[in-house]
């Protein structure tokens, strides 16, 4: 399986970037500068709660092709208005928004997949859309090569469009890619499609309070604990 690999698509949101003490910080800077008291680490868990019902209304129909900051921004003020937040105004509410270009990578991120790209191509492959990927990964430096987004192929992970379409731009079969995530139900969607998975175990993606997928995954090709040990394991 090893030998046949070409390239490594990457999860961005929880498996290469801590999103939930990103978006905390960021709605905790611009509530104190705004004189707005809240519990911020609570609004990051209930925005990204909507995360998966906001796609699946554009998977079912109800909404036409909507891209992720949209998405993210008609959630929020349904977020604020159950939180009692909405004392945050129209610019505040988009510029909390943008905090998701602004995510802080895991401390292994970095360092894990500029060995990985040394023998594979590296790709991100992310619900986020392109602008919105572009910037954040500017902000936390990570060295990806590609960058590849649900709304290249206008479907939300875990639809095999998205896996499939990939393959296709990066130019190779399914079975020479592999999907890397924290999530065991993105790497069940992508194996279902024809792709190998590595499974990365980040036990702190939804806080001290758990939540977050754990090791071990039996179903995946490959476990690791971070990038640097999925380096270590394929060889990099």
């Amino acid at each position: 399986m090893i030998d046949s690999l070409r390239a490594l698509t990457f999860d961005v949101f929880g498996t290469t970037v801590d999103w939930r003490s990103g978006v905390a910080a960021a709605a905790r800077r611009i509530g104190e500068r705004a004189g707005i008291d809240g519990d911020w680490e609570g609004l990051a868990d209930a925005w990204r709660a909507l995360y998966v019902p906001s796609m699946d209304r554009v998977r079912r129909g109800e909404l036409s092709w909507t891209n992720f900051d949209r998405l993210h921004r008609s959630s929020l003020d349904v977020v604020l208005a159950e939180l009692g937040l909405d004392a945050f105004d129209l610019d505040e509410r988009e510029e909390l928004t943008s905090a998701w270009e602004r995510l802080p990578p895991w401390p292994d991120a970095a360092p894990g997949l500029e060995r990985l790209a040394r023998r594979y191509a590296v790709a991100t492959l992310s619900n986020g859309n392109r602008s919105q990927q572009a910037g954040l990964i500017r902000f936390a430096d990570l060295p990806f090569q590609r960058l590849l987004s649900a709304e290249d192929f206008r479907h939300y992970k875990p639809d095999p469009e998205v896996y499939l379409g990939a393959a296709s731009a990066l130019g190779f079969e399914p079975s020479e890619l592999m999907m890397v995530a924290a999530h065991k139900g993105d790497l069940r969607a992508a194996q279902a499609a024809g792709l190998h998975a590595a499974f990365v175990e980040r036990p702190l993606e939804k806080g001290m309070g758990g939540g977050a997928d754990r090791l071990p995954d039996p179903e995946a090709d490959i476990e690791a604990t971070d990038f640097l040990d999925l380096a270590d394991q394929l060889g990099c």
